[in-house]
């Protein structure tokens, strides 16, 4: 009869230390320090780098609420004026993901529209 799995080796055969082994002598400090890099790996988040924005088109900091919100305004409806002129051009799947955009432009819009609206009245001038 065919034995399917080999013998084990005999206890004397098994080397006490392999020279060519890296494991061949184990330091806890530097297994210690291998466990801590590979839970950090995994387990700690990485901070995103600092992200420093560009100043090639800056807003004044003197600007008052009032006209930024009116300009925002401004700025939505013009983008929903230019979505819903071009969504006439194209065919209908395009056409209604170009609507669902110009559709949340507008709802944008309304919004700023009711914060120029809930302004209180000593910001405005």
């Amino acid at each position: 009869m065919l034995k399917v799995t080999p013998n084990p080796p005999e206890a004397d055969a098994i080397p006490e230390s392999d020279p060519t082994s890296p494991y061949s002598t184990l330091d806890p400090t530097k297994l210690n320090d291998a466990a801590e890099r590979a839970l950090d790996h995994y387990l700690k988040p990485h901070a995103p780098p600092q992200r420093t924005p560009s100043t090639m088109f800056l807003v004044a900091p003197d600007m008052d609420t009032e006209s930024l919100l009116a300009h925002a305004c401004e700025s939505m409806a013009s983008a929903s004026i230019m979505l819903s002129d071009f969504a006439a051009m194209l065919e209908t799947p395009y056409r209604n993901t170009l609507l669902g955009i110009q559709q949340v432009v507008m709802l944008g819009e309304l919004a700023v529209n009711r914060a120029l609206d809930n302004l209180e009245p000593d910001l405005r001038q």
